[in-house]
């Protein structure tokens, strides 16, 4: 009969340790350097608050277009109005009047 002397290797019992550490800091690098990590998430609210300050500026812009639409399109129409923008339109003024633009 044989006798087999193996010396033990303690080498097993880091295998799962190595491992979870491995996980560990693949998952948390993306999270916090990934395209939906921490700083993307910056960039994003950024970019929220910007496209949100355009979209007020936008807004604004379209209710004085509305306002104006009304006025020449209700069923009393504005003279002012409509003498203003068929001047702007034809890029026309008398010589005696002042034109200020807003």
């Amino acid at each position: 009969m044989w006798t087999k002397h193996h010396r033990k290797r303690h080498y097993g019992r880091l295998i799962v340790p190595l491992i979870t550490v491995a996980f560990v800091s693949y998952f948390g690098y993306h999270s916090v350097h990934g395209a939906l990590g921490l700083k993307a998430t910056e960039v994003f609210e950024a970019q929220k608050a910007e496209r949100e300050a355009r979209l007020s500026e936008l807004t604004h812009k379209r209710q004085v277009l509305e306002r104006e639409v009304a006025l020449l399109s209700d069923g009393s129409l504005e003279r002012d109005m409509l003498d203003e923008k068929a001047r702007s339109a034809l890029n026309m003024s008398r010589a005696d009047e002042i034109t200020i633009f807003h």
